[in-house]
């Protein structure tokens, strides 16, 4: 079997930054970016020790930088003492106070502001609420909250009183909590009466009771349940209370629980190959570096900034880019409870105008959709406040891309294509907009001190032009540390034998342009066989997709095939009407022609199915394992309550 991954789309546009913006940037241009990287080969722990040593407020000073006795489980400044709250509250008391903290946008368009001041007191109220109803330090509390400055507070108070957060996404249903709430032997739970999404109010707590009835929860002590919808709902005294009352009494002055470097900030569980959810551990101190030092290299960030991340909190984008980072970073920040298409598909961009947002960071997914939703519909409003934008989720193709860079961004504002992972804490491989000349569907560089590298199989270095395996080959201080209660499942997904426990497996197929760009390929499960030719399935889709006249949105999968070993199958979303019977037969023949066209005859698609919509999570994640099931005709067995929309499954089974 051929040891590298084909590289097939070709793609040499390249869009420098504007020398006025390289001239007012944080990290501005190629020689300061080649500088910090220079540094970090030359003295690897001197250069983090120096960032750390910038960017975190220490209790205690760290003196150890980097533990390697007991690799891959590596310690990061970890004879230090800090805490994460207070490096994103208090340190800005004295110098910032009333500055904004927060911009709360409801489902329903009513605005809420927070400073920092009263931010502060908030989370120090709760904080003390909780340790009135029993929770400590390195006691693990889950939160499944709605997007709002109530989900920041809860995440920020177990920060403060160093109990360990693992934060679960409000789509999620009663079993994946029952599931997550046993995994992390939890003993609280913090979530609302209910959310509002897209003009609809989805309860909260009854999956939480539910979750809480399916038995083995006997670690929940306590529930704490915000009210937001209103809707009259079951609590069960004494385990359950209303935020509002909980907090009752309490002082809103909370001293902080410092902890080692190394404890455990939070644990957020990630989708596994074997199905079941790996819960991966991060800690402190080298977390929040990486969160910080992000905000201020890739989203060049500026005091007056206003910056959106539109992640849920359930997500890790939503912990590093929403709770952490811009925080820490003394940002003003904007936090949306709704969806992109309510009321209209023009939501975003009202939103950008309104509250003169600057640097904008969302999903592809969410790109695509807003594209077919409204292509033209950005010029409508006014959005010259942007200077940066940013994508994060999934490789975006370069259609997309083009249209971001030309109707959102009005060709002045440099995209940060961003390539990183929940493992990975924050960004590792991205364009830096004072820095990098940006190439459509490329996240170009590795960040100084992250060494980043393509492999073959079997470990050795790949020369440029190839495609294989990425690897990062240094620790660094944001990374993973652990699967909770599994560290023998963490070292055989992060650091196998294969590459003899060296380097970090990301899990994702890359290549090397001549530029040395990193262009991310898709998952190595994504990696389709045909005919003895490896294909990334991102090179795929974003063929489709170039078909701008038709295609609004794809998925390839790969499924068994007699005759090439693997077939390649598409899901596609048009642009117009869902088509059926010859309409569709032609629509695809045209499809696979073009890809024909495009990558060569290699890569057409074998079978070709229309749908309304792609199986998708509600944060828009697409559910390509259930896509998979699918290709290959095999009955879907996995829980699909977490789908935005079921009935799409029959639509997709029909091939063309």
């Amino acid at each position: 079997m051929s040891a590298t991954i084909e590289s097939v789309l070709q793609e040499d546009r390249l869009f420098p930054p504007s020398p006025e913006f390289v001239k007012q940037a944080n990290i501005s241009g190629m020689p300061a970016y080649q500088a910090l990287c220079d540094e970090a080969d030359r003295d690897f722990e001197g250069f983090w020790a120096r960032l750390a040593r910038e960017n975190i407020l220490w209790h205690k000073p760290f003196s150890k930088v980097l533990d390697e006795s007991n690799a891959p489980f590596f310690r990061w400044f970890y004879d230090g003492e800090t805490n994460a709250s207070y490096n994103c509250l208090d340190r800005h008391l004295k110098t910032q106070p009333d500055k904004i903290a927060l911009i709360f946008e409801a489902d329903d368009g009513k605005i809420t502001q927070i400073s920092y001041k009263d931010l502060y007191h908030r989370v120090c109220t709760f904080a003390n609420a909780l340790k009135a109803r029993g929770v400590g330090k390195g006691d693990r509390v889950l939160i499944y909250m709605p997007m709002s400055i109530e989900a920041v507070v809860a995440m920020q108070a177990c920060a403060r009183i160093a109990a360990t957060h693992s934060v679960v996404f409000g789509g999620f249903s009663a079993k994946s909590l029952h599931e997550r709430i046993i995994d992390a032997g939890a003993i609280a739970v913090i979530t609302a009466d209910g959310q509002f999404r897209g003009g609809r109010e989805i309860p909260l707590k009854p999956a939480v009771d539910e979750a809480l009835a399916m038995g083995g929860c006997d670690s929940i002590r306590t529930v704490v349940v915000y009210k937001r919808s209103g809707s009259a709902i079951p609590m069960q005294s004494p385990r359950d209370a209303w935020w509002h009352d909980a907090e009752k009494g309490q002082p809103n002055e909370c001293e902080p629980t410092w902890v080692n470097a190394e404890h455990p900030l939070f644990i957020l569980y990630t989708s596994g190959s074997t199905g079941k959810p790996k819960g991966v551990q991060h800690s402190t101190a080298g977390y929040l570096l990486h969160a910080l030092l992000t905000m201020k290299w890739t989203f060049d960030y500026k005091p007056d900034d206003i910056f959106w991340c539109t992640a849920d909190v359930g997500w890790v984008t939503g912990h590093t880019y929403i709770v952490y980072g811009p925080l820490a970073a003394g940002a003003t920040e904007v936090i949306f409870e709704g969806v992109p298409t309510y009321p209209d598909a023009g939501r975003f961009w009202k939103m950008i105008q309104d509250h003169k947002v600057s640097v904008f960071y969302t999903a592809p997914t969410a790109i695509r959709s807003l594209i077919k939703a409204g292509g033209d519909l950005p010029n409508k409003y006014d959005l010259k406040s942007l200077r940066i934008l940013g994508t994060v989720g999934e490789p975006i193709n370069p259609e997309a891309w083009m249209w971001y860079h030309r109707t959102v961004g009005g060709e002045r504002c440099p995209i940060v294509d961003t390539w990183w992972q929940t493992e990975t804490g924050g960004h590792l491989i991205t364009p830096l907009p004072g820095v990098t000349a940006t190439k459509p569907g490329s996240c170009t560089l590795p960040l100084p001190g992250i060494m980043a590298a393509i492999v073959d199989e079997t470990g050795q270095e790949l020369e440029k032009g190839k495609g294989g395996i990425l690897v990062i080959k240094r620790p660094w201080p944001s990374m993973i540390r652990t699967i909770w209660g599994d560290p023998d499942r963490f070292k055989k997904s992060y650091y196998p034998d294969d590459f003899q426990g060296k380097y970090y497996l990301a899990g994702d197929g890359a290549s090397r342009d001549k530029d040395g760009y990193f262009r991310i390929m898709g998952r190595i499960d994504d990696v389709l066989n045909v005919s003895g030719h490896r294909l990334g399935t991102m090179e795929i889709e974003s063929a489709l997709v170039s078909h701008t006249s038709l295609v609004a949105e794809a998925a390839v999968v790969g499924r068994p095939d007699d005759l090439t070993g693997e077939a390649v199958c598409a899901f596609v979303v048009l642009k117009g009407a869902r088509p059926y019977g010859d309409e569709a037969k032609k629509v695809a023949q045209e499809l696979r022609d073009w890809v024909a066209k495009e990558i060569g005859p290699i890569a057409r698609p074998k079978d070709i199915r229309f749908g309304e919509n792609l199986p998708k999570t509600r944060s828009g994640k697409i559910m390509r394992r259930l896509l998979r099931s699918i290709a290959k005709g095999e009955a879907i067995t996995q829980d699909v309550s977490t789908l935005e929309n079921p009935a799409i499954l029959d639509q997709l089974k029909e091939t063309s």
